[in-house]
C-alpha cells in the first residue's frame, strides 16, 4: 500500500511517494480502457444537475481538453476534461454520441447506462 496524504506535505504522488510538486516520476497513468467509449449522463454528486460525461477516450491529457473544448462549443455549456473523463454540463447524450460517431478516428461509441 503507498501513501496518499500526509500531514507534512499533503497530497503525494501515487508512483514514487514523493509530494504532488516534487513528483519525480509524473505519474500519470490510466488503466488501459477495452477500447469502447462510453456516453452517459451522470447526476451523483451534483444536487441533481445532469452531465454528459464521456469516459474510455484512448487520449493524452492535451487532446483530451482539445476535445473537450470542441464538444462543449458544439453543445453550447460549459464542462471540463479531468482524469480521464469529458464532462459536459446538461443532457446532451445524444447530441455527444452523434459527433462522436461521426468522427474519424473510428471509435466503438456506445451509450452506458439507463
Amino acid at each position: 500500500m503507498s501513501l496518499v496524504y500526509s500531514t507534512d506535505f499533503g497530497r503525494a504522488c501515487p508512483g514514487c511517494g514523493q509530494p504532488v510538486a516534487r513528483c519525480a516520476c509524473k505519474a500519470k497513468a490510466r488503466p488501459a480502457g477495452d477500447g469502447i467509449v462510453r456516453v452517459r449522463r451522470e447526476t451523483a454528486g451534483r444536487k441533481g444537475k445532469g452531465v454528459t460525461a464521456v469516459l474510455g477516450l484512448p487520449l493524452d491529457d492535451a487532446s483530451l481538453t482539445g476535445l473537450a473544448k470542441q464538444l462543449k462549443a458544439l453543445c453550447g455549456s460549459g464542462g471540463t476534461a479531468k482524469d480521464g473523463v469529458i464532462e459536459i454540463q446538461g443532457d446532451h447524450l445524444e447530441k455527444v454520441v452523434a459527433w462522436l460517431q461521426a468522427r474519424p478516428e473510428c471509435w466503438i461509441v456506445k451509450r452506458a447506462g439507463g
